[in-house]
């Protein structure tokens, strides 16, 4: 765990504040990591914790060895150049805004001939808030696998970690872990309804529900077997199992799922380009 490094958060909200619980619970001292947040109630609850806070970037930030930018991606653009002042040439920027990519990050931080080689664009999700995040990470090869280790062991902290190779890759992840989420919730609710239409009671129709998800999902993830062959062991022909699934086959549910990855994925790339066209601040 990155214990002996100095960590800056720039935007302390939901995703920064499980990143920086996680990192406490996993031994970093809390005089090692530094929050900037425009919000007193937020600073307030960091530095109760020990914590180093500030309302905007000053000479603390060129202390810090990792900057975490946490904030929304239409602010981006402004707060790198808020930052950039106190920019010092061993700082490893890590982005976890949603929709930046690599390149404008880069020039942001340095300039259109002069890109600034030390950053990380990582895409989380939601579970990170129970420490069951899956987060991609990219970076460009130039990076060496110390500052490599920086960002994996911070990301971590909140769940697992996977490395792909380009802003098209994160765009990927973000079809599929980052979005998923809200794709699990949706099935969770359509099984509930279902459940309640069928005669169960609200209580009954979210046990029965998420420990089924869970349970699967346990299952799949403890197997060496296709989740293929998991599904055929549960399926008899001529089964109840099989009747559902001859449902979901002839209304399209594959087709449904792989068109609304791919609509997912298009948007992140549409998303990147928008952003990554404002202009740099002077």
């Amino acid at each position: 765990m990155t214990t002996h490094i100095d960590i800056a958060f720039v935007g302390g909200g939901n995703m920064a504040g499980a990143l920086i619980e996680g990192l406490l619970k996993r031994g970093v001292p809390a005089k090692r990591l530094h929050v900037i947040d425009v919000n007193g109630d937020t600073r307030s609850r960091w530095r109760e914790l020990g914590l180093s806070v500030a309302s905007e970037p000053d000479e603390e930030l060129s202390r810090h060895h990792v900057w975490v930018l946490a904030v929304k991606p239409q602010q981006l653009a402004d707060v790198v150049q808020q930052c950039k002042p106190f920019l010092t040439p061993l700082n490893l920027v890590l982005s976890i805004a949603a929709g930046i990519s690599l390149s404008s990050l880069s020039h942001w931080l340095g300039t259109l001939t002069d890109p600034w080689p030390l950053v990380v664009r990582a895409m989380p999700n939601t579970p990170a808030l129970v420490e069951k995040g899956m987060t991609g990470l990219a970076a460009g090869s130039e990076l060496s696998a110390e500052h490599r280790s920086h960002a994996q062991n911070i990301m971590s902290a909140v769940g697992d970690v996977i490395w792909v190779e380009s802003d098209d890759m994160i765009d990927a992840v973000t079809a599929v872990s980052g979005s998923g989420p809200a794709y699990v919730f949706r099935f969770i609710e359509a099984m509930m309804d279902g459940a309640r239409t069928l005669g169960l009671d609200d209580v009954q129709a979210k046990q029965l529900t998420l420990a089924t998800l869970a349970g699967a999902t346990e299952l799949a993830a403890q197997s060496v077997e296709p989740v293929s062959v998991l599904r055929e062991r549960v399926t008899s022909k001529g089964g109840t199992t099989q009747a559902a699934l001859d449902v979901m086959h002839t209304k399209g549910f594959g087709d449904i799922v792989q068109k609304a990855m791919k609509a997912a994925y298009d948007r992140a790339g549409e998303l990147s380009r928008e952003f990554g066209e404002q202009p740099q601040k002077k």
